[in-house]
């Protein structure tokens, strides 16, 4: 009689818990960067994905019962977002079906979002610039916001209660009713997350993560001064760049820790900036480092597990990122050398990865299981260490991920 769900959720999340406390598990955990890979290989578009729910849960229940990761990403929460983007005129991102090609994934629209002479007005009230001069800026049905009077003047009856008369503009009316739409489409990707989540219990897969957040210099980075201009600020006002990342510290922190409120404590932590290439060793432990490290203290402290994902290369930043409570994190690599991260940092968190796109998009499944024995042999030594694509696997053979997961399976037993 074989296993129920049940069992098998317990098996596998038994299996990265001893992974994640450097353990050595009954065998190698497996999972992957899904990315939009799930939808082409049910046979259906990037742009089906983001707006059709019923396909999303075929198709990523079909991926789930061919290939069996030990754990199981939500396609909802970074993936089904056609409609709400839509409906507020989002101009950060062009995805599928609306600046790109119905089968194409996203793309980031790179800009300094707020400039260089409004940081006192951010480190004043992150809130009232995100509402008043970012949400205009990157929505454009919200761009009436930017005639808001501040919200924290409006405090009581006799205390800027007159203020609210700005709400009842013609355009004022028009970008609320927007983001009433918008909350609408939104509940309905929260409801889709629910039911995929409740599917993945039912069918014995767990989560690889709750909730994602960021290291403070990325977001600031990424959404707000650009990467220009992050990088010319390190130079130019260096303190306001610190100001900023310990303001943004408390933000990235709490939401980290709404993990714990839905039942699933591991929060995926993509880092992008603060890689070899894009700052100094000094600069990283200036202005990188100290808040990231904070927020995977913090994560740890609230009873989270953080899952960070080394983007690109860090080789020389790896006895620096060592500094974190043994045994309760996880660092995924995407180029950084494996087995130079399993000496440095194999005795103080669980690794996580790293085989390369380019093999699973132009590799043989031979070449992929030999890649994979080598990773198990070298970094799956005495435990810690969870099997992984480098990064998202959109555009891999069905034959290659399909070799991934059947090698380290078979492989990757031990004892």
């Amino acid at each position: 009689m074989g296993k129920t769900a049940e069992e098998r959720f317990r098996e596998r999340e038994k299996r990265v818990n001893d992974a994640i406390a450097l353990k050595e598990p009954d065998r190698v955990p497996v999972t992957c960067h899904s990315g939009f890979f799930p939808a082409f290989y049910a046979g259906i578009t990037c742009e089906e994905a983001m707006y059709d729910k019923d396909k999303v849960i075929a198709a990523w229940t079909r991926f789930l019962e061919d290939f069996e990761p030990d754990m199981a990403d939500n396609p909802f929460t970074t993936r089904f977002l056609g409609a709400i983007l839509d409906i507020l005129d989002c101009k950060q991102l062009k995805w599928a079906g609306h600046g790109l090609g119905r089968n194409a994934s996203y793309q980031y629209v790179e800009g300094e979002y707020m400039k260089d002479e409004e940081y006192d007005q951010f480190l004043y009230d992150p809130t009232d610039f995100v509402l008043r001069t970012y949400w205009p800026r990157i929505f454009g049905a919200l761009k009436p916001f930017e005639k808001l009077p501040p919200l924290h003047g409006i405090i009581a009856y006799y205390m800027g209660l007159g203020k609210l008369a700005s709400f009842g503009s013609p355009d004022m009316i028009r970008a609320l009713e927007a983001l009433i739409e918008a909350a609408k489409k939104t509940q309905e990707m929260v409801e889709g997350a629910m039911a995929w989540a409740a599917r993945c219990k039912e069918l014995g897969f767990p989560a690889q993560s709750g909730v994602l957040t960021q290291a403070p210099f990325d977001t600031l980075s990424d959404f707000f001064r650009g990467t220009r201009g992050a990088m010319l600020d390190m130079f130019r006002r260096p303190e306001r760049v610190l100001e900023a990342t310990e303001k943004l510290l408390p933000i990235m922190l709490n939401l980290g820790l709404s993990a714990k409120e839905r039942g699933v404590p591991r929060v995926f932590i993509p880092l992008h900036k603060g890689l070899d290439g894009f700052m100094s060793p000094t600069q990283f432990k200036t202005f990188y480092w100290p808040t990231l490290k904070r927020l995977i203290e913090g994560l740890i402290e609230g009873g989270c597990t953080p899952f960070v994902f080394w983007e690109g290369d860090v080789s020389s930043r790896l006895e620096t990122i060592g500094d974190v409570p043994r045994g309760k994190a996880v660092y995924a690599f995407e180029r950084t050398d494996m087995f130079r991260a399993k000496e440095v940092l194999g005795d103080q968190v669980c690794l996580k990865g790293n085989v390369p796109l380019s093999l699973l998009m132009t590799g043989t499944p031979d070449e992929v299981r030999d890649h994979c024995k080598k990773l198990i042999d070298g970094v799956g030594k005495g435990g810690g260490f969870i099997m992984d694509s480098s990064t998202v696997i959109d555009d891999a053979k069905p034959e290659n991920v399909r070799a991934m997961f059947e090698i380290t399976k078979a492989y990757g037993v031990y004892g």
